[in-house]
């Protein structure tokens, strides 16, 4: 059992992952939604289409837009955290940022077509790792809003969407199915991703910061990374003290054996699922 500066401690070796958990359709009138648990972090994901796109979009857009929404809920740490009554400000703006581009990252906007997206990531517990978290739930939320929508035609490849006269007229092409809409979910979401925090605590790296491991570390980073391997973004910060580029390195290493077991979990959990 290791024990830290702040006299907590921990029996999970450094290099296993929290537990996980996802139950699907938490919340019914969202699109989609889950709620997720790594540990004792818990996230609620929900994912709503937006009557319209943005208004910036112009108004002959043939792609979507995908956007994130992020909150700490007053309960989910111990001592309450105040609502954001005004809209987002500092960290929290900052998440949400990072979470929409990370989901981006894995979507093909213009196989989404004209639609736009909103993933709103409530966490109800925080335990470390809330941003990775909510990027990780938010990958798994989004593919099965893509899959649904493919399903009930409202997502069609460039090819099969009606034009503006069709539509005006009421025209309702049919809704994929079977390998056509397999192909399709790929071609609009080609990639998942997953989000990990990992740290060095006394030149030891650790895997999948809890808080406990967090309010340890001398360095702690977070790293995306879609299914494929490549990277969306790294952050890495020296805490309490610098590093160097085979600490650096060791962290990457380590955080890419737990992207590569977030990415099988998400491939496992929605085998079959619509």
């Amino acid at each position: 059992m290791a024990k830290f500066k702040t006299d907590l401690e921990t029996d999970r070796p450094s290099d296993e992952m929290r537990d996980i958990s996802v139950d699907f359709d938490f919340t019914s009138n969202a699109l989609a939604s889950i709620l997720y648990k790594q540990g004792d972090t818990a996230v609620l994901v929900c994912v709503s289409k937006d009557a319209r796109l943005p208004n910036w979009f112009p108004r002959d857009a043939t792609k979507g837009w995908v956007n994130a929404e992020y909150s700490l809920l007053p309960g989910s740490t111990d001592s309450r955290f105040r609502r954001e009554r005004r809209g987002a400000k500092g960290r929290t703006f900052e998440i949400e940022r990072l979470i929409a581009r990370s989901l981006r990252a894995g979507v093909d906007l213009e196989q989404l077509g004209p639609i736009s997206l909103n993933v709103d990531c409530d966490i109800l517990n925080a335990d470390g790792g809330t941003r990775c978290a909510s990027i990780t739930a938010a990958s798994i939320a989004l593919r099965l809003a893509i899959r649904r929508l493919i399903d009930s035609g409202v997502c069609l490849p460039p090819a099969s969407r009606p034009t503006f006269e069709q539509s005006k007229a009421g025209y309702k092409p049919a809704a994929l199915k079977g390998e056509e809409a397999t192909a399709h979910e790929n071609s609009v979401m080609p990639h998942d991703i997953a989000a990990l925090s990992v740290g060095l605590i006394d030149g030891k790296t650790w895997l999948d910061l809890d808080y406990i491991l967090d309010s340890n570390a001398d360095v702690d980073m977070n790293v995306i990374m879609t299914s494929d391997g490549r990277y969306v973004e790294i952050q890495g910060t020296g805490e309490e003290a610098t590093y160097s580029r085979a600490d650096n390195d060791a962290l990457l290493d380590l955080a890419n054996i737990g992207l590569e077991q977030l990415h099988a979990k998400q491939i496992e959990l929605m085998d079959g699922r619509n």
